[in-house]
């Protein structure tokens, strides 16, 4: 007479079978290279001596975050990238030093993704967003050249005034290109093509502007505004190049005494 096994107990059971699933799920996932470069529109890679860039991978479909991590190396080859016309298979960015970032991203399926660019993380003022979507395959790895992201914009740090100024408002700040590179009029990044300007504004009004000039040394340039009289005003220094969509602009809070 044979005995019947004692039936187990159904929290038991899956005690057992979860790790068991999980084990299957997660070997059904292949993990895959995605290579992203963050690069300044018109100019050069975003990297670490301006702060570098965020990335971050997304699920386009769940807006599940996959990976994440900052871009840093150097700018490129200012050739390759600048003076070189750009033929298709040429080699812009993958050269020794310049700033990318790697992401192993785990896969089951065919996955649409959303890649997002923040930077230069140096420069709040200046920090622009961009974004793009790749189809990722699993085991199909992207990398070489890698994804390319632009950012639109340019870097405007206030020099001076401080948070006082007397009659007059001495205006002087510096403008360079998102990656960090220098700007100057006849220079590879040509000021003469932008308009810089430097206002004041009360109330939402504008009520003194002025355009700087290019100021002696490259990059930095000046102007002097004449506010209406004393008291409180928002100062804004404003850099256009709208033809190349890159704008940008600092501001401060000023205290006019008389």
């Amino acid at each position: 007479m044979s005995r019947s096994r004692p039936a187990r107990c159904p929290a038991v059971l899956a005690a057992l079978l979860v790790p068991l699933l999980a084990h299957a799920l997660s070997a059904q996932t292949v993990p895959t290279r995605l290579l992203v470069r963050v690069l300044a529109h018109d100019a050069k890679i975003i990297g670490s001596g301006v702060g570098g860039a965020r990335v971050t991978v997304k699920d386009a479909r769940t807006g599940a975050i996959l990976a994440s991590g900052v871009q840093e190396g150097g700018t490129g080859d200012t050739d390759a990238i600048m003076r070189t016309p750009w033929t298709r298979g040429a080699t812009l960015f993958d050269t020794e030093g310049t700033g990318r970032w790697l992401a192993t991203v785990d896969l089951a399926e065919p996955t649409l993704v959303e890649v997002v660019a923040e930077g230069p993380l140096g420069f709040e003022e200046a920090v622009q967003r961009g974004s793009k979507t790749l189809l990722m395959v699993p085991g199909m790895d992207v990398v070489g050249e890698g994804l390319v992201v632009e950012l639109n914009g340019l870097t405007v740090v206030l020099e001076s005034p401080g948070a006082e100024a007397g009659r007059t408002v001495d205006v002087r700040a510096k403008v360079t290109m998102l990656c960090g590179c220098p700007t100057e009029p006849g220079g590879l990044w040509d000021s003469d093509r932008f308009q810089v300007l430097a206002r004041l504004v009360r109330d939402g009004r504008t009520v003194a502007e002025v355009e700087l000039a290019f100021a002696g040394e490259t990059s930095f340039y000046a102007g002097r505004l004449v506010p209406p009289g004393p008291g409180s005003y928002e100062l804004q220094v404003l850099a256009l190049d709208p033809a190349r969509a890159n704008n940008g602009m600092a501001r401060r809070r000023v205290t006019v005494l008389y």
